[in-house]
């Protein structure tokens, strides 16, 4: 048996349960082609052993493996879009907070000037 990653044994649960998903569903994709575990490997290029592995949701199963068998489903654009921009929820919260703390900063500025020339025109 080979050495366990540090990596892989902090895996979130969330994570490694996604992971899970994704080897069943790959399975049950192979399963619906009649394909068999050696025919499947090889034209994966991998081991039944791995293949068996992935199909687990096996952590250590490289992401290269993983997205060998989207392409032989017609799924591997999916990947494309898992980390887009546009839907990291976390990073957009933290543009929206940046950009109210930037209104807030220019409307103290703005506020400020103005007291400055109202206490100008007042002397």
């Amino acid at each position: 048996m080979g050495k366990r990653s540090a990596a892989t044994d902090r895996l979130p649960p969330a994570a490694f349960e996604a992971l899970g998903k994704l080897g069943a569903d790959l399975a049950v994709a192979r399963l619906r082609r009649k394909e068999s575990l050696a025919s499947w490997a090889s034209r994966m290029g991998v081991s039944v052993p791995t293949l068996m592995n992935m199909e687990a949701g096996a952590p250590s199963v490289s992401i290269g493996i993983y997205l060998t068998a989207l392409w032989m489903i017609g799924r591997e654009s999916a990947l494309a879009e898992l980390a887009a921009p546009a839907s990291d929820s976390g990073a957009i919260e933290m543009d929206v907070r940046e950009a109210l703390e930037l209104g807030r900063a220019r409307a103290r500025a703005s506020a400020a000037a103005r007291q400055m020339r109202k206490e100008d025109r007042e002397q």
